[in-house]
């Protein structure tokens, strides 16, 4: 077993694992978020994507160890004070979901692309996206509700 200590949406955290204990195992399993999604474990699908220091991170393929004394957010940490975040309520307003088994990966990596680029057109959306797979919507209203969350984030929070 291997003591971490980690930062997960912003409460810390202090674990034995094992070695070999994957992250997205760790996050369900032991922290009881189940946002985060196990899909393919392979890193193709990106239904397990959460941030590590800010940046977004197929959690199948990385083991617990890896983050120790690092900061972690998921699905459950994007809302604040009882608000949803942006990407979220994007993702309500636009229909942004079918069955909605990709939608928190989705999420996460949409969080990370906005800050990396507030407001991004089209296809910089679908190429940031490219990473996660959704087998039910077409993308359509993925790319929707992420145009929409960049207008609110970068409008004060309005979406005028």
């Amino acid at each position: 077993m291997t003591s971490v200590t980690i930062k997960v949406n912003g409460a810390e955290t202090t674990s034995d694992v094992e070695p070999r204990l994957l992250l997205v195992h760790y996050i369900r399993e032991n922290l009881n978020l189940t946002g985060t999604h196990i899909g393919c474990e392979t890193s193709h699908c990106g239904a397990c994507t959460v941030l590590v220091d800010g940046k977004s991170v197929k959690s199948c393929t990385m083991f617990t160890v890896q983050v120790d004394g690092k900061e972690i957010s998921t699905v459950e940490g994007l809302v604040t004070e009882g608000a949803l975040h942006p990407v979220q309520e994007g993702f309500t307003e636009e229909h942004g979901l079918q069955c909605g088994f990709c939608t928190p990966g989705m999420m996460m990596r949409s969080v990370e692309l906005l800050t990396l680029n507030p407001k991004p057109n089209e296809e910089e959306i679908r190429y940031g996206i490219s990473g996660n797979l959704c087998r039910c919507t077409g993308y359509v209203n993925i790319v929707k509700a992420i145009q929409y969350a960049s207008n609110k984030m970068s409008n004060g929070g309005t979406t005028e």
